[in-house]
């Protein structure tokens, strides 16, 4: 793909939101960031990945952070703005760095992590929401977790309630609003096959109207 395009997802849990955002990345043969994140925030945090992994999606009630919330969108993650705070802000203010630092690499798919957010400036992103049934997303979580029906419904609920809430504490705005994505996708309707192609299909179309307005 020449022309640079920014995809970030935004998925319930169970919801099939990863693999559909790992395929369309083959599909339009652009890197796919996901682990990469953890890994790098761990190198500039000097948190441990496992650590760092267990510290993404959940919020805190540091006062802090509002004195740094301007360095995570608006330049570079010093080492000194990052020790000063609670590893749970360190860690997102060095994934917002690092999700900037690979969009300026060019085209690619960001899963997570409030990049739309992150990215919300940059005119060339196109933001994704995958949502689905609820009792489909139990049953594919019990089916994939080999967990009973009532463990995977205590997990749905607790993913989507963490996820809601990081979303909401470092955007100030409501997860999973259709108002906050460029496209919102029932997966359970489409099915998997269905999103990657629909999604193709409208990058593409996206990219053409791109061209003709230049």
């Amino acid at each position: 793909m020449t022309d640079r395009v920014i995809l970030t997802f935004s998925r319930q849990f169970g919801s099939g939101g990863s693999n559909i955002a790992k395929r369309l990345a083959k599909e339009l043969v652009i890197p796919f960031y996901d682990q990469e994140l953890i890994t790098e925030s761990a190198k500039d945090t000097g948190i441990a990945p496992n650590m760092v992994k267990a510290l993404e999606e959940t919020p805190t009630n540091s006062l802090l952070y509002a004195i740094a919330a301007g360095t995570a969108y608006g330049g570079a993650v010093t080492p000194s703005t990052l020790a000063a705070l609670p590893m749970t802000d360190r860690v997102f203010l060095s994934q917002s760095d690092v999700i900037r630092r690979y969009a300026n690499e060019g085209s690619c798919v960001i899963l997570g992590r409030c990049a739309d957010y992150i990215l919300r400036k940059d005119p060339d992103v196109i933001s994704v929401y995958i949502h689905r049934d609820h009792d489909e997303r139990v049953h594919q979580v019990a089916k994939l977790y080999d967990k009973t029906e009532e463990k995977a419904v205590e997990m749905v609920k607790k993913m989507d309630k963490r996820r809601a809430n990081y979303y909401a504490y470092y955007t100030d705005k409501r997860w999973g609003d259709a108002e906050n994505y460029d496209i919102c996708l029932n997966s359970g309707v489409l099915g998997e096959d269905g999103c990657v192609d629909l999604l193709k299909t409208t990058v593409n179309a996206i990219l053409t109207r791109r061209k003709s307005r230049r």
